[in-house]
Order: structure tokens, then C-alpha cells, then sequence
């Protein structure tokens, strides 16, 4: 890939780094097969290393002069049981087990449950799923001490499992000692996003975003992880209080039953997308290629179908992280991508969402964006836009046209880096529609989006630098005259 090179598909790549890819040259294959954002998942490893990571990354983006998204992945309030006095037990199916606050090494009766808030608050009936599931617990009874259950499915079970509770709202905080230290190093590093791990309302992304800070100021945008059913519940009104969502089918499909999940899937990628905001789909897409160089066909379905509901982005996880073969990961996404959005019927599928223009001038404009590029032979839709809002408006719409996103602000240009469709650019500020016309005709002709006859939609807001002002439509035909000036 050269500088300024589009990528030629709408849906982005977000790849997890880890220790099979943090390395230079690992990744540097990564990009170049096609990862638009990478993913530090704080749950793993330690600041230093996340530190060395975030350089690298940046260093890419200097060598290519691409702007590339940053997503911190903050742990959340993970539920664990203690350990046991061997390291492990067996439950056997429909034994009684007991978690309790002895401290006390566990065996095959017990175990202790180091989290005070769940006790008093669970019912006789409610479930409790070890260790991703694989144990499942019924609650016979409960009080401040003791929670005494019966083993639906039992199985060995080992120091430390994580402890999944489905059926009641959790009263713990979004947001634990270690996380609000994660999130003081990720934004002091930069970092463009921050994912909240186990949102259970609206209220647990409050604290977050005042931590964060104004991100009209350059601080990272949010994006709320939907994984638990309470979340799901009140997905509205996290949406409207967040910047972006991921699906995070781990954990969503430990607590709800397996069929469940394609079906809620595509609910929160719709309610998202009808927000206007970026939706990406993560979490076991090609989970085969943790191990095998080839996915299954079932797993290239999976992806394909969120390419077609149109997600923002799709996520790798430990394909890339900790797989034998990450960059083949990448290069297999992104191949799956191209080919679904090469169907002569694609734009038809990811419209059958319909996306209503809101009754504002820019939404009204941005629809008529869409249209214009469906009607008239368009090379790209050419947005200026300061806080990324009018390319959020135009992406809402799904247009074939490619979108050629201008922003004098390397901050908007990053968090593009996950909004469908956008190839971002970081550009000097515009003071007039003359320079405005002259600045976008250059760069749709430096970075590939047609030659001379070709034609542009121009969308912006005048007088420039009012964020949210957007208020001009223009179409243009590229001259020869414009080849001869690439400057800024």
C-alpha cells in the first residue's frame, strides 16, 4: 500500500494486538493486510507494553501518512471465584456446591466468591455460568454469606474462573480501581477510543466520560460494550449516551442461550446505525484461525452477514492477538469483505435498514448526498467537516459513492478510522468556499478518487468552522487544471 492508497471497501478491519503482533514488522503486515484500527486490550499485559505499542502504532501511521484508530479495551468488572486448595475441583452434575466469603481454599463443596455485592442480591431459581459457561449453577437459596446452588452442568472448574450472572442487575460500578488507571494511561497515550467493558445502563458510562473529558477537545470518543442482557434492556438510552458500540458476542452469548444472539445482533447494529453512529461487530468472527491458517465456511458467513447489516467494523480478536496466523486473519477478513461488497446486490441489502433523514437542514443534505450519488455518475462524496459529524450524517446513509472525509483535526481523522466508508484526511483549515472547492478537487485527485471529467458532491457548512452547521450541497467536474496541483 502506498500513501494516501483508499482501501476500496466501506466496512473497516479493528485487529487486536498482542504477542503474536505488537512486534514492528508484525505489525506493519497487519496494515498492510488491511487493518484500519487495532485494539489494546487491557486486560492483558502492562502499561509499559501498551506504551511501546501505542508508539508503534503511531509510528505506522507517520510512515503512511494514513491516520489509524486506537481502541483501549478496558477490563470491566470482571466477577471471579477464589482458588481451590488443589488448584481445581470436579462438580459433579446435580451436586449441591456453595460460594461463600470464607477465604479459605475451595474444593468439590465450595468456593469462596470474593464480590460482596452479589450476595443478598440473588434469588432461589437465578443462574450463575463458570468459566465461560462451560459450569452452570441454579440458585436454591441465598443470603448475605452463602449462596447455595445446585450443578446443572458440572465439570472441572480451577482457580480464578470468571463468574457470570444473567439473570440479576449486578450492583458494582462499570468501572474498577484498575480500570480508571487504564483509562488515565490511555488517554495521556493518545488513544482515540475507549471501550467500556459490562455496561449494565446509562449511568455506568457517566463516570467514564467525565474521566475522559470534552472530546471536543481532543479526548477519545466512547464506545459502550454491549455484553450483558441488561444492557440489551435499556439500549437506547446507552446508545444515546455513548459515541459508538460493539457487539461483544463472548460474553453476550455466555448469558443468553446461543440462538439468541444473531437476532440481538442485528437489533443493536440497526438501533446503532439509525443513531448515526459507528457499530462494530467483534468477538470469535474467525476463531478457527487462532490455530489454522483457513476459517470455516460457518465463520465466513458469520462475517459476511455483519458486512451486510452493514457494521461499521469488524473486530479480530485473539486471531490476531495470540493466533498462529494474524496477518492471514486480516487478509482473510478483509477479503471477505471485498467480495461481499462486490455483490451486485449489496447496497440494496445494507439499505433495507431504512435511515429516515432527521427534519435538520444537514440531515435533510446528507440524505440528498445519497441521492445525488445514486442518480449522477459520482466519483466520491468530498465532506469538510471539523468533529466528524457531517461524515457521521452521510455514513448514516450507506452511499455507494465513496466518502472522502477532510478535517484539519488529526483527532477526527483518527476516530474515522472505525466510521463506515470514510477515508479520512487531515488537512489544512478551509477559510472559504473558493478554497474549499480548489483543496477538495486536489485531494479526491491525490488520493485516487477520479481524474479529469470526473464528478464530486461537496458537503459542508458555511461560514466554515461552526461545527454542526452543515448547510452546502455542490456538485463539481474535475478539470485538467487540477492535476497540475497537488499542494495543500
Amino acid at each position: 500500500m502506498t500513501p494516501f492508497e483508499p482501501r476500496g471497501r466501506k466496512v473497516k478491519i479493528l485487529a487486536t494486538l498482542g504477542p503474536a503482533s505488537r512486534d514492528p514488522e508484525t505489525l506493519r503486515a497487519l496494515f498492510m493486510a488491511g487493518a484500519d484500527a487495532f485494539r489494546v486490550n487491557m486486560s492483558h499485559g502492562d502499561q509499559a507494553t501498551h506504551a511501546e505499542t501505542i508508539s508503534r502504532i503511531r509510528a505506522l501511521e507517520d510512515e503512511f501518512r494514513r491516520p489509524v484508530a486506537i481502541l483501549a479495551d478496558l477490563q470491566g468488572p470482571k466477577l471471579r471465584v477464589g482458588t481451590f486448595a488443589e488448584g481445581e475441583a470436579r462438580i459433579e452434575h446435580g451436586a449441591t456446591f456453595t460460594l461463600d466469603r470464607d477465604e479459605t481454599p475451595g474444593d468439590a463443596n465450595r468456593v469462596q466468591l470474593p464480590h460482596k455485592e452479589l450476595f443478598g442480591i440473588l434469588e432461589e431459581g437465578q443462574r450463575l455460568l463458570i468459566n465461560d459457561g462451560k459450569i452452570r449453577l441454579r440458585v436454591r437459596s441465598a443470603d448475605k454469606d452463602r449462596i447455595v446452588c445446585v450443578a446443572e452442568v458440572g465439570g472441572v472448574i480451577s482457580d480464578r474462573k470468571g463468574v457470570n450472572v444473567p439473570d440479576a442487575e449486578v450492583p458494582i460500578p462499570a468501572l474498577t480501581e484498575k480500570d480508571r488507571k487504564d483509562l488515565a494511561f490511555a488517554v495521556d497515550q493518545g488513544a482515540d477510543w475507549i471501550a467500556l467493558s459490562f455496561v449494565q445502563r446509562p449511568d455506568d458510562l457517566a463516570e467514564a466520560r467525565k474521566l475522559i473529558g470534552d472530546k471536543a477537545k481532543g479526548a477519545p470518543f466512547l464506545c459502550a460494550k454491549i455484553e450483558k442482557p441488561q444492557a440489551v434492556k435499556r439500549l437506547d438510552d446507552i446508545i444515546e449516551h455513548c459515541d459508538g458500540v460493539m457487539v461483544a458476542r463472548g460474553d453476550l452469548g455466555v448469558e443468553l442461550e446461543p440462538q439468541e444472539v444473531p437476532p440481538l445482533q442485528k437489533k443493536i447494529v440497526n438501533a446503532t446505525r439509525l443513531a448515526g453512529k459507528p457499530v462494530i461487530v467483534a468477538t470469535q468472527m474467525l476463531e478457527s484461525m487462532i490455530e489454522s491458517p483457513a476459517p470455516t465456511r460457518a465463520e465466513v458467513s458469520d462475517v459476511a452477514n455483519a458486512v451486510y447489516d452493514g457494521a461499521d467494523a469488524v473486530m479480530l480478536s485473539a486471531e490476531t492477538a495470540a493466533g498462529a496466523w494474524p496477518e492471514e486473519a486480516v487478509l482473510m477478513m478483509d477479503s471477505i469483505a471485498r467480495q461481499v461488497e462486490s455483490d451486485e446486490l449489496y447496497t440494496q441489502r445494507v439499505r433495507l435498514l431504512e435511515t429516515p433523514p432527521h427534519p435538520t437542514t444537514s440531515d435533510a443534505l446528507s440524505h440528498a448526498c445519497m441521492t445525488t450519488a445514486d442518480l449522477l455518475p459520482i466519483n466520491a462524496i468530498c465532506v469538510f467537516t471539523s468533529s466528524g459529524s457531517t461524515a457521521r450524517r452521510v455514513a448514516r446513509e450507506r452511499p455507494a459513492t465513496p466518502l472522502l472525509a477532510l478535517t484539519p483535526s488529526i483527532d477526527t481523522a483518527r476516530r474515522m478510522a472505525l466510521l463506515w466508508g470514510a477515508h479520512a484526511v487531515q488537512t489544512k483549515d478551509i477559510g472559504s468556499f473558493e478554497e474549499m472547492i480548489a483543496k477538495g478537487k486536489r485531494m479526491a485527485l491525490r488520493h485516487g478518487f477520479g481524474g479529469a471529467g470526473a464528478k464530486l458532491v461537496f458537503l459542508a457548512g458555511v461560514p466554515f468552522g461552526m461545527p454542526g452547521a452543515t448547510n452546502l450541497l455542490h456538485v463539481v467536474t474535475l478539470s485538467g487544471d487540477e492535476l497540475d496541483d497537488y499542494g495543500e
